[in-house]
């Protein structure tokens, strides 16, 4: 994709961002045909957007996502932060569309990892691991169907990151743990809970985190130190509105909650 395409795109979906607006798709002549192409103009966001890269997130982990969102696999994007809050933070509800919170396992890089030609391995990665914290992303699209436009467009536009909610780091006690057997139950206003599971995060958070860095080794962009990796929601995601609290209770781990105003 031409670079001043790629632009172009970019500052179509931010002024969308900016309005709180919607479209069908971006305009046909810099819409993205390709992966590589959506990648592209969601590297040129990052400039527009509010707050440095503090890391990133990964959608459609789960098989009911990918169908959900007409997507064959996995699809990664930015977080920034000004978007981003501590737990407990009160959020506005806004316009947003999806309407969902999304109870997250989120890891903390300790090393970096450069792009290679040998994809990284779990042990690998983990290796250079140096935290996992409890999470809850809340994305949006700028899309009026999001189901409906499919991966190109949907990476272009962050791949539907929106807010997200950084919680406590979990105890050292984690690395022992198998994360995809590791229960969570999420709650909206003390209702009953919805219970989640590692293994619906591409069977293991873990591996979802392996995924994420080979993603991005391919497109030459390294895994930095010190950024902060959500690995996609380990339940159906939690339907939220204006005047909603939510928690998220890992267990062992700790709790994460947010709410809307």
């Amino acid at each position: 994709m031409k670079l001043d395409d790629a632009s172009a795109a970019a500052d179509f979906l931010y002024d969308l961002w900016s309005r709180q607006a919607r479209c069908d798709a971006i305009p046909e002549p810099v819409r993205p045909a390709s992966r590589a192409d959506g990648y592209a103009i969601q590297a040129r966001l990052e400039g527009r957007s509010a707050g440095p890269r503090i890391g990133w997130k990964i959608a459609a982990t789960s098989l009911a996502g990918q169908r959900h969102i007409a997507v064959d696999g996995p699809l990664a994007g930015r977080l920034f932060a000004g978007r981003a809050f501590p737990s407990g933070a009160e959020l506005a509800f806004g316009d947003n569309l999806m309407a969902v919170a999304e109870p997250e396992f989120c890891f903390r890089v300790g090393r970096t990892l450069e792009p290679r030609a040998e994809p990284y391995t779990v042990d690998e990665v983990m290796a250079a691991v140096a935290a996992l914290h409890l999470a809850i992303e809340v994305p949006d699209s700028r899309y009026r169907d999001f189901t409906k436009v499919g991966a190109a467009q949907l990476i272009a536009d962050d791949a539907c990151a929106h807010e997200f909610v950084l919680g406590p780091e979990a105890p050292a006690l984690w690395r022992d743990v198998d994360l995809s057997a590791h229960r969570v139950f999420g709650t909206v206003n003390g209702r009953p809970p919805r219970e989640g599971i590692g293994a619906n995060v591409l069977g293991d958070p873990r591996l979802a985190l392996t995924w994420l860095a080979n993603e991005l080794s391919g497109l030459g962009i390294p895994l930095a130190a010190g950024e902060v990796v959500t690995t996609g929601t380990c339940m159906v995601p939690l339907e939220v509105g204006p005047g909603d609290a939510v928690t998220a209770d890992f267990g062992v781990f700790g709790t994460v909650s947010v709410s809307f105003r």
